[in-house]
């Protein structure tokens, strides 16, 4: 017997055929994950049985197969043409009689529950849809705030003619599917009042290194449909996974987004846009508490379905609830185990001449063609290098012919981002001025290899990849671990299976996150420059008090390292910028004199002690406190550079008990006093990491920057050998563990083979170097 209708509460996954992908998986969620206190608003299905009741009381799969049979797949304007005949025999048709009555009874119970007129969403939900390789993402039409039978009745019959939308045709071609085995059904659920209040994306996996660690939340004022487009950048949360059971507050990085318009009700039904105020965009749009309520959530979900989850959710304005309004599988990197890793070297001369949120991690050159909208796509040509404000589901005829994709607006769950990811295409989104910048015609290369941040470089960019295979890398009895500085690339070197890091620099954070001068943001109140003030402001625009922009910028820099290899240790060497390095900063100048020789200069633990810089290593030390006690990150390790003396040592490490009393506290070699007095500095500390950089330098009395001197400066010499070898032997000697982090390993050989026989503990080095470096260190193992 046909059914037309059923209730979301009677259906889920073993129903695929009957109500697709996407109301089988709402009626799953509903059935099984209420209990665990997952909010999924209620309606009903309009079955598959309905699609093809539609379809043959029309006579229609004739005249479509007739329609679809001239289609040229290669030919846009064929496309258009092919798609708008599909869509006018629907929407000539009538709906049967049966039907029509089975969808007016449903809403009617609908509204016996919430109330006449209930506000109503529909949306199509695909037989095929949300298979393993194929996400059919925003393919089809979706109609909100839909209230009425009559409405519904046409909404359900616009659903059916999307089918045959420009964007569902081509995409199915694509994917191979067939075109009239395809059934569609349609999700009438109760509109949850984000109107009011906040809506977004999530996925239970970090979304361009596929890191299953993490979940990933992006968040914007009003109804989701604007994250989807892309038409504003959301605010974007990382919740560790780990920590997150253990019931710490989890959330490791927030981002602010530019959240400067919403969808609202339009009266009548619909939607329509609306300005946000400024002191609300400049807000994060859910609490803390929200975040970590909807991680929670997803977690459950994807435990349920047993493989990673693209979800969406909405928050009630009217009550405060929050709900899961979709749920489906993650289509890009849960379908295949990682096998394989890739280093890119890009040698680029020039600075980027645009920045953007990256997506992917591929490099694409072509040509610019900047399209302004959907009726200009014919000037598109395969190769060139797409570049407009945003895309919408319109423009993947055109997106898949594109070497790159370089959008305004947008972040990584936009509409753009989530194509260029499945198609494998290297996408930059919000970029905010691509449109304007990038000049059609001109020869470019778009790089999104380095993380988070997209580059967008003049010219064709000369570059090397070079491939792993990850099945090779072997177990050690010597461990290799990474330096890491860049946290946007931890997550990615993190599939590495390195033993940990044995360098996590703070250097790049507060270079390029950071960005001020550390006292200039303690005493930022007190500043008398009203331009250097205006400058502050501007960069930590989120932040009232700010001391916390250093202190949050940096524990989520220091969290996304440490979350990557949990429950591997981390190392964190504390800040070791010179001088020089800090009056680059933003108000730098105010507190950093000149040196003849910063390398030797006020660095290190004497900087930390010295009472003018000590109340911004407070708040490094807060920023790590904030790291290890609060995200629960206890794999974290603090590490001492250039400390000239045990005294010196001991104070720079009370301090740091004070705020982590259980934290393993290092110490770097790099000094030959530390060598010398390694009795002593034993009795104090965890252990030694061998920086051969600074050591051989100051061993050897050669500055390695200068030009005239660099012949005499040289890791493997005999004496810089020999005090390395006769120091682990005697940190052995007093039950300390000794590890290398400079570059001497990676570049000089036979270094990697003197340390093994030196007995080394750990041997860390730069990711471009893991793999070469535990090979050798393998194969020297197997020699001793």
């Amino acid at each position: 017997m046909k059914k037309y209708t059923i209730s979301l509460s009677d259906v889920g996954i073993k129903d695929l055929s009957l109500v697709g992908g996407k109301n089988g998986s709402l009626g799953e969620m509903i059935g099984a994950l209420s209990d665990k206190g997952v909010s999924v608003p209620g309606g009903f299905a309009v079955t598959t049985d309905s699609y093809w009741e539609f379809l043959k009381y029309n006579n229609l799969l004739e005249k479509l197969e007739e329609v679809l049979e001239s289609y040229d797949r290669n030919d846009t304007k064929s496309l258009i043409k092919t798609g708008k005949k599909a869509r006018d025999l629907i929407m000539k048709g009538k709906m049967p009689e049966e039907v029509d009555q089975a969808i007016r009874s449903s809403y009617r119970e609908m509204c016996e529950q919430y109330g006449e007129g209930v506000s109503v969403a529909v949306r199509s939900s695909a037989v095929c849809e949300d298979a393993p390789d194929a996400s059919f993402a925003g393919q089809f039409e979706t109609f909100l705030n839909i209230s009425g039978e009559e409405e519904l009745l046409r909404a359900v019959h616009l659903c059916i003619a999307s089918s045959f939308g420009d964007r569902v045709i081509a995409y199915r071609e694509e994917k191979g599917v067939p075109h009239l085995d395809f059934a569609l059904s349609m999700g009438v659920q109760k509109m949850v009042r984000s109107d009011l209040a906040s809506s977004g994306v999530m996925f239970t996996l970090d979304t361009e290194s596929g890191f299953r660690g993490t979940v990933l939340i992006n968040s914007i004022y009003g109804v989701g449909e604007m994250i989807v487009q892309g038409s504003v950048t959301p605010d974007e949360f990382y919740v560790f996974k780990p920590t997150l059971e253990e019931n710490y507050d989890s959330i490791i990085r927030k981002d602010l987004g530019r959240k400067d318009r919403k969808y609202v009700y339009k009266k009548g039904g619909g939607l329509r846009e609306e300005k946000v105020a400024q002191e609300d965009a400049m807000r994060f749009s859910i609490t803390n508490e929200e975040i970590l309520t909807l991680a929670r959530w997803a977690v459950k979900i994807e435990e349920h379905y047993e493989r990673p989850q693209d979800i969406e959710w909405a928050k009630d304005g009217e009550t405060g609830e929050l709900f899961i309004v979709q749920a489906r599988p993650e289509t890009i990197h849960a379908p295949q185990e990682k096998n394989s890793y890739k280093e890119y070297k890009v040698d680029a001369k020039e600075d980027p001449i645009l920045t953007g949120i990256a997506v992917g991690d591929k490099i694409g050159t072509g040509k610019v063609k900047v399209i302004k909208s959907v009726d200009e796509m014919d000037k598109f040509q395969k190769g060139d290098i797409l570049v407009t404000g945003m895309t919408d589901p319109d423009w993947v005829s055109i997106m898949r012919l594109a070497s790159a994709i370089v959008t305004d607006e947008g972040g990584k769950t936009a509409h753009a981002s989530i194509v260029g990811r499945e198609l494998g295409i290297p996408t930059i989104v919000g970029t905010e001025k691509g449109t304007q910048v990038l000049k059609d015609g001109s020869v470019v290369t778009v790089d999104c290899t380095e993380g988070l941040y997209g580059k967008v470089f003049e010219g064709e960019v000369p570059y090397e990849v070079e491939e792993y295979n990850l099945e090779d890398i072997p177990e050690t009895r010597t461990k290799v671990m990474l330096n890491l500085g860049t946290p946007e690339t931890a997550f990615r070197s993190s599939f590495l299976k390195a033993g940990g890091v044995g360098l996590a620099r703070l250097e790049f954070i507060v270079a390029e996150k950071i960005r001020v001068h550390p006292l200039a943001l303690y005493n930022y109140d007190e500043l008398k420059d009203k331009k250097l003030k205006n400058k502050i402001a501007e960069i930590t625009v989120e932040h009232d008090d700010k001391k916390e922009h250093f202190i949050k910028e940096l524990a989520e820099g220091v969290a996304q390292i440490a979350a990557a290899f949990y429950p591997n240790e981390v190392v964190v060497r504390l800040s070791d910028l010179k001088t020089n390095e800090y009056r680059n900063l933003v108000g730098g100048d105010l507190y950093e004199g000149k040196e003849s020789n910063p390398m030797i200069g006020f660095r290190g633990a004497s900087r930390y002690l010295d009472k003018r810089f000590s109340p911004a290593f407070k708040m490094e030390c807060e920023a790590l406190k904030r790291a290890r006690e609060v995200f629960g990150l206890k794999n974290i390790s603090v590490m001492i550079p250039f400390c000239r003396g045990v005294e010196e040592g001991v104070s720079v490490k009370n301090e740091i008990k004070s705020f982590l009393s259980d934290a393993p506290v290092y110490i770097m070699a790099e000094i030959p006093a530390n060598t010398v007095l390694v009795d002593r500095f034993s009795e104090e500390f965890d252990g030694f990491s061998i920086g051969s950089n600074d050591l051989a330098q100051l061993l050897l009395g050669v500055d390695r920057d200068n030009a005239q001197l660099s012949k005499g400066y040289d890791e493997n010499h005999e004496a810089v050998r020999r005090v390395i070898s006769e120091f682990i032997a005697n940190a052995h000697g007093h039950g300390k563990k000794v590890g290398i982090c400079g570059e001497a390993p990676a570049i000089i050989p036979g270094f990697v083979e003197f340390l093994v026989d030196s007995g080394i503990d750990y041997i860390s080095v730069n990711p471009d170097s893991f793999v070469q470096t535990i090979l050798k260190v393998e194969e020297r193992e197997k020699n001793v």
